[in-house]
């Protein structure tokens, strides 16, 4: 499977996305031929290499007729246009996936019903082209998984139809929920609602990059000519080297000795309900001889902040401290067993030399155990 990273630190839109697949290889022949499926017209498609400060990169240009302007349309208008084409199903199915992370955001952004948004600069057709023709390229050039840096977003303000807004702009700053984002550099808009609408659909992971075997690069040319820095978009396109999972996580710590400990098996649960990946409580020994506990979350990057949320809100305390830790772990799935005592879930994890782990899941383990009324042992001894 390709693994596509998108290295967004001078921002992403949707043009620099579809400038990084060409330079990547997408032929703009069969980009201009796919996209005559959606049947659209009105506009004219073109590719040239640019230089940015010095640095080679693809500029895609979508140009309108001059009768044509910005059409506005519904977001039913669009999943309309999308499924009546004859583009192939999965560039049908990442198309409209990707508009509805958009629509989502924009009915948020105006309180509205999703069926009802009504996109502006968004419903343009150089923006419908931009998206379809991202998941073209997607398709195109076979890659089956994204990951995505930290997107630098500018600053600054940015005219729109609705009056001089801040950046980012309400739309790119609800897609930007759960997405590691930043602000540096230009005093510019440099994340568009389309370019995070697209990453934020497609990718799995947002981090720094991983280590991988790069076997192609591709470099899309923002509309920017900054002095002190490229206006480039960079997509890397290979496959992961390592034989293990490898993330970047947060643990948050927390020492606590003045609270009832019974409360922390209910802030344990909360942490898990929003997707902790780990939550450990241990005993300790603090200041004065008091006795204490350590509270210890791991987490995704982009939950950090709804833990600490719970944490201050559900414990006494008045600190916690953040690192940033690095988890390498094995591939690992779910099979089903089927045992004299029904089906139980076992979890399954393989080592690189095609050695298998397994370990039948606490839970499914436990009621069977109970529906049956045999020992926890049983039951764990039948599904190996």
């Amino acid at each position: 499977m390709r693994l596509a990273y998108f290295d967004c630190f001078n921002g992403v839109s949707g043009d620099m996305i579809l400038g990084a697949m060409v330079d990547a290889g997408l032929s703009v022949t069969k980009l201009r031929r796919e996209l005559k499926k959606l049947g659209v017209d009105g506009y004219t498609l073109s590719a040239k290499k640019v230089m940015k400060c010095g640095i080679s990169a693809t500029k895609v240009y979508v140009r309108l007729a001059r009768d044509r302007g910005h059409k506005h349309r519904h977001y039913s208008d669009i999943t309309k246009l999308i499924r009546k084409s004859q583009l192939e199903p999965n560039v049908v199915k990442t198309a409209l996936a990707i508009f509805k992370t958009l629509a989502e955001a924009e009915a948020r952004v105006h309180d509205v019903p999703l069926a009802k948004v009504h996109f502006h600069e968004v419903g343009a057709v150089d923006s419908i082209v931009d998206i379809v023709g991202a998941a073209i390229g997607f398709t195109e050039l076979g890659i089956g998984e994204v990951m995505v840096s930290a997107i630098n977003v500018g600053s600054g303000v940015v005219k729109t139809e609705h009056g001089v807004l801040p950046i980012p702009a309400p739309a790119t700053a609800f897609l930007l929920q759960g997405i590691p984002s930043y602000a540096e550099g230009p005093v510019k808009e440099l994340a568009t609602p389309t370019g995070a609408a697209i990453l934020k659909t497609m990718a799995s992971r947002f981090g720094s990059q991983p280590l991988m075997t790069c076997s192609v690069i591709g470099i899309g040319a923002g509309g920017y000519d900054f002095d002190d820095r490229p206006n480039i978009l960079r997509m890397f396109i290979g496959a992961e080297s390592s034989q293990y999972i490898e993330e970047r996580l947060i643990e948050l710590a927390t020492n606590i000795d003045d609270m009832n400990p019974q409360a922390l098996s209910l802030v344990s649960k909360m942490l898990f309900d929003q997707k902790a990946l780990d939550v450990t409580i241990t005993p300790i020994h603090m200041k004065k001889g008091r006795a204490g506990m350590t509270l210890k979350v791991l987490c995704d990057t982009s939950m950090a902040g709804e833990m600490e949320r719970i944490i201050f809100k559900h414990t006494s305390t008045l600190g916690i401290r953040r690192y940033e830790v690095y988890r390498v772990s094995l591939t690992r799935e779910i099979k089903k067993v089927k045992t004299k005592y029904g089906v139980i879930e076992v979890k399954v994890a393989y080592l690189p030399n095609g050695e298998v782990k397994a370990a039948p899941e606490f839970e499914s383990v436990r009621k069977a155990a109970e529906k049956h009324d045999v020992t926890f042992d049983t039951v764990y001894r039948a599904a190996l």
